[in-house]
């Protein structure tokens, strides 16, 4: 895997971190990587 720095508006934090709160995912890599995967599939229809 590859380091990737990112910008995200506080807001954008706040709500990771609120998943990540519940449990949803277990860190803000994993909800981001998630989030990612999730965009490339739909966008550019590409799969794993």
């Amino acid at each position: 895997m590859k380091v990737v720095t990112v910008h995200l508006p506080e807001a954008y934090l706040e709500a990771i971190d609120e998943l990540v709160r519940r449990k949803i995912y277990p860190n803000r890599a994993e909800a981001i990587r998630m989030a990612v995967r999730d965009f490339i599939q739909s966008e550019a229809n590409i799969s794993e």
